[in-house]
């Protein structure tokens, strides 16, 4: 039997391009590209959600010869204007997921932007005014969608690619009053239901490189900011 070759996965997150700073993630993206075979981008890729961010980064872009996986984060939704910067970044050449799988090289890269809610026994209930249910309908819809696109997975290799954390441990570091708005325990419920080899997010700035859900997925928040193995802003996964 043929062994299966692993796959190198480098995973970042929160860059928020901004359209009036010079600095560069092209000597990054180069570096990325000697260095994995597939990118994954975990949401905020532009600060404020315009399309002349996702431009700037689109050319930064040019400089990764890998496959670019990525998914939207709260920042990129900012300015309401999604699709504008969605077309941006796919016509650079990203496969941007949001409650599809994308499948390279027998690894499924499954991915949604995910929503707040909190976690464990502290989550959000439905329950009061209509803002509250209106907060947890998005947050069980996010959900949903990932669970629909991990029924159609059929590699033994998939990788969830989020931007709201799916489990308490990733967020810790951060002030405690703002868990609830990092992530919600509903997507580790999903998550948890299909075999899922690792799980990368963003959004927590100032949280913890690595958890796991409670089955036991490995779960790592690779917000740019967080420090990593690597000692570089992006993580190293293989699969």
């Amino acid at each position: 039997m043929t062994e299966t070759r692993k796959l190198t996965i480098a995973a970042v997150a929160d860059l928020h391009v901004k359209e009036d700073d010079d600095s560069s993630y092209k000597e990054m993206f180069a570096e990325i590209s000697r260095l994995a075979d597939v990118l994954v981008i975990a949401g905020d890729l532009t600060d404020l959600g315009k399309p002349k961010e996702a431009e700037r980064l689109a050319a930064d872009l040019q400089s990764c010869s890998i496959p670019v996986i990525a998914v939207l984060g709260n920042h990129d939704h900012e300015s309401g204007m999604v699709d504008e910067v969605s077309s941006v970044l796919i016509a650079a050449g990203v496969k941007l997921l949001n409650g599809q799988p994308a499948e390279i090289d027998g690894v499924a890269f499954v991915g949604v932007k995910g929503f707040a809610g909190g976690f464990g026994r502290h989550m959000l209930g439905s329950f009061g005014e209509a803002a509250i249910k209106a907060m947890v309908a998005e947050s069980v819809d996010e959900s949903m969608r990932l669970e629909n696109a991990m029924r159609h997975v059929r590699s033994q290799r998939a990788m969830v690619v989020l931007h709201y954390a799916p489990v308490i441990d990733t967020v810790e570091g951060e002030p405690r009053e703002i868990y609830p708005f990092l992530g919600s325990s509903r997507l580790a419920e999903t998550i948890d239901r299909f075999p899922v080899k690792a799980v990368v997010h963003g959004h927590a700035h100032r949280g913890t490189y690595q958890g796991k859900t409670p089955g036991g997925a490995p779960v790592y928040n690779v917000a740019a900011h967080v420090e990593k193995p690597t000692g570089k802003p992006y993580a190293l996964l293989e699969l």
